[in-house]
């Protein structure tokens, strides 16, 4: 019996839309989920503009992924270098057939113990600057006719999660602007949704108490960040005719 190696053709995990010769565009791409679908998309000959506001993070991945790997330095947080992504990375590679809106942060806890310019980042990053990039990128996607979209979300999208709220809200807005965008894009080639994962081990979990985090991982209710690429690559992959609106992705031991 042949032994099988492990490795996989470039366009063979997919049953239908070939990635190969695409160019992406991820936000949040020198870590965590970003960095991860970053490296499933090289891998499948996506080249990927590498979006994110650490320059030097970026340089050293850029170096170490080659030349498909181009990074964008964009601080999503501030207004005009938010407003020129678009535009600069359309300048560098001409065209985005596919926009992975993955930056966020998190806030938990109760809300009193939070504060205004904490509340103000984090809605401004995981929403207000998603609209903005998605305003940005779709006259371009609906002149070519076609394109993805595609958003990180949340569990806390759907579930009214008490330690959360302010984190919960900001999802649960991204929920209603994801589904809208969906079906007022599908007229024109363009594939809209979101993933909506549980708890991921990556820096967004940094403030969680220690303890906290200690029982969930050995409760085995986290995920690695490669649960959550894998199934972007799953909905990026399905044939035209199919829209995956949303995949919830959970930690089997995640009790929500």
């Amino acid at each position: 019996m042949a032994q099988r190696d492990g490795r996989r053709k470039k366009g063979s995990m997919n049953m239908g839309e070939v990635l190969e010769g695409k160019i992406a565009a991820v936000t949040g791409a020198a870590s965590g989920i970003g960095l991860s679908i970053t490296k499933a998309l090289l891998a499948e000959g996506v080249k990927v503009v590498m979006v994110d506001r650490d320059a030097a993070a970026l340089a050293k991945l850029a170096d170490e992924l080659g030349g498909s790997a181009i990074p964008q330095v964009t601080d999503l947080l501030n207004p005009e270098s938010c407003d020129g992504m678009v535009p600069e990375i359309l300048e560098k590679v001409g065209r985005i057939d596919i926009l992975l809106c993955n930056a966020g942060s998190y806030i938990g806890g109760d809300l009193v113990d939070t504060n205004s310019a904490a509340i103000d980042r984090m809605v401004n990053l995981n929403v207000n600057s998603v609209i903005k990039n998605v305003r940005a990128v779709a006259p371009h996607m609906i002149e070519c006719g076609a394109g993805d979209i595609l958003v990180t979300c949340s569990i806390a999208g759907h579930a009214a999660i008490h330690v959360e709220p302010v984190y919960s809200a900001s999802k649960w807005a991204i929920t209603s602007f994801v589904q809208t965008m969906r079906r007022q894009l599908m007229q024109h080639g363009i594939r809209v949704g979101q993933v909506s994962p549980g708890p991921v081990i990556s820096a967004l979990l940094s403030d969680w108490e220690p303890d906290r985090l200690q029982r969930m991982k050995e409760a085995g209710a986290l995920m690695e960040t490669q649960e959550v690429s894998d199934a972007m690559m799953y909905m990026l992959t399905r044939p035209r005719n199919v829209t995956i609106r949303d995949m919830i992705v959970l930690p089997s031991n995640f009790d929500v």
